[in-house]
């Protein structure tokens, strides 16, 4: 087939929505698809463009065997709520002339956008139905949902007209999938019918990130030996993650602890902030963004994995870095709320502790710190639920299948099982379940 996808963030950026887009179309390539892509410079999550890229619009450039061309894009340097909306509707107007110009000379068999950005996805479901192409959406984050959850806009009329936007750009697609089973629910409620709903998992390569061993560069290079206990953050640092309760909970522990250390890995809007919370204190440590080569060393390094998150983003995203934790066989203590999305996931390979609850992650910190038989457990429940729901090769061959099959069919599928007792491929009525 030929698949055109329109989406933001792409590769050489390391993280977050990036990273999947371009394991899509790479794999998509694989499988024996022609693949192109319409996104924007890299600038995530560091939220600035690269010089190398800075006079690189409209140029088209293959990685990796895809067709990749960029548009310009406004990038604030500190991303507000109103600036983010100008952010996006930025990649929106510049990104509608290439994606026009795609679906005209070389007529594709699916479009797909990916959200964020939503804006830009209204555009890619427009043309689908005139050049006769599928329309698939494709959507990381629930981000109306999340800017006023979070509270980077709070205009409550602006809220209700951006919603009715969003329902009408969902119901205009032929498929609209998302990344978790609660997501998917929150997409039944959004209305989207039954047989368009998707569910396609952030996946990992199982191969790539494996259990190693705990004594790494990173462990040689902060002096840190056998019985320190590493607790690892890694990932992008902006508000939603909550990751000041990481901090509280750190400089809470100092004293009592010290051999407990805690690593914060990555970049982000917040780390300026968060180093200034950390100023001081011994038992914190900051990696900038590490090479995709030392991933699996850096995952290593930890003797179990932090995923802090604000109660106002439960259920809006799932954490893409759970996958990879699970696969590097070592545990993890998350944040949230019972019932939800994060919550199902990590219960039997991990600790659960309330968002916002500094005091309840010190001691669930405590207990897996002190608990090394337990720690071993829920390393190899995790391993086992990524071979078992996160494989990368069988997601995305799923996925390449369903859309193949759309071509003859209007029926949709479920692509990654929703529970340790599921199937790849259930059916969308079986794989849905509303509370």
């Amino acid at each position: 087939m030929r698949v055109l996808l329109v989406g933001i963030n792409y590769a050489p950026d390391l993280i977050g929505v990036a990273k999947y887009n371009s394991e899509l179309c790479e794999s998509l390539v694989t499988e024996g698809h022609e693949v192109r892509v319409i996104t924007a410079p890299p600038y995530y999550p560091a939220w600035k463009i690269p010089h190398r890229f800075s006079s690189s619009y409209f140029r088209t450039r293959h990685i990796d065997g895809v067709r990749v061309t960029r548009t310009p894009i406004y990038v604030p340097e500190h991303p507000s709520g109103a600036k983010r909306l100008i952010h996006h509707a930025s990649f929106a107007l510049s990104s509608a002339v290439p994606a026009l110009a795609n679906a005209l000379s070389w007529r594709p068999d699916v479009m797909i956008a990916v959200a964020p950005s939503l804006m830009s996805a209204a555009f890619v479901s427009f043309v689908a139905r005139r050049v006769g192409a599928k329309s698939w959406l494709h959507i990381q984050d629930f981000e109306v949902d999340a800017a006023f959850d979070l509270g980077l806009l709070r205009n409550g009329s602006l809220r209700k007209w951006m919603l009715r936007t969003e329902a009408a750009i969902l119901k205009s697609f032929d498929h609209v999938s998302t990344i978790s089973q609660p997501m998917m629910d929150r997409l039944i409620l959004k209305g989207v019918d039954f047989d368009k709903a998707v569910e396609v998992r952030n996946w990992i390569d199982t191969r790539a990130i494996c259990p190693a061993s705990r004594m790494t560069k990173y462990r040689e290079q902060l002096k840190l030996g056998e019985t320190d206990i590493v607790a690892l953050y890694s990932g992008t640092m902006s508000r939603k993650q909550g990751l000041e309760f990481v901090i509280e909970a750190a400089i809470g522990l100092e004293q009592s602890h010290p051999h407990i250390r805690f690593i914060l890995a990555g970049d982000g809007p917040d780390k300026t902030r968060l180093e200034q919370l950390a100023a001081g204190h011994s038992n914190i440590h900051f990696f900038g963004l590490q090479p995709k080569e030392s991933f699996n060393e850096l995952l290593a390094t930890a003797d179990f994995h932090l995923i802090p998150q604000k109660a106002e983003a439960a259920d809006l995203v799932l954490p893409s870095k759970l996958g990879a934790i699970f696969a590097s066989a070592r545990p993890v203590i998350a944040m949230a709320e019972e019932g939800t999305g994060l919550a199902a996931e990590v219960i039997g390979a991990g600790l659960v502790t309330p968002p916002g609850d500094s005091s309840a992650l010190q001691a669930a910190i405590c207990q897996l710190s002190e608990a090394s038989a337990l720690r071993e457990h829920y390393g190899e429940e995790g391993r086992k639920r990524a071979l078992d729901r996160w494989d990368r090769q069988t997601i995305v061959r799923r996925w390449s299948e369903v859309m193949a099959d759309e071509r003859k069919s209007t029926g949709a599928m479920g692509i990654g099982p929703t529970s340790a007792n599921d199937n790849i491929g259930l059916p969308v009525e079986d794989a849905v379940r509303l509370p």
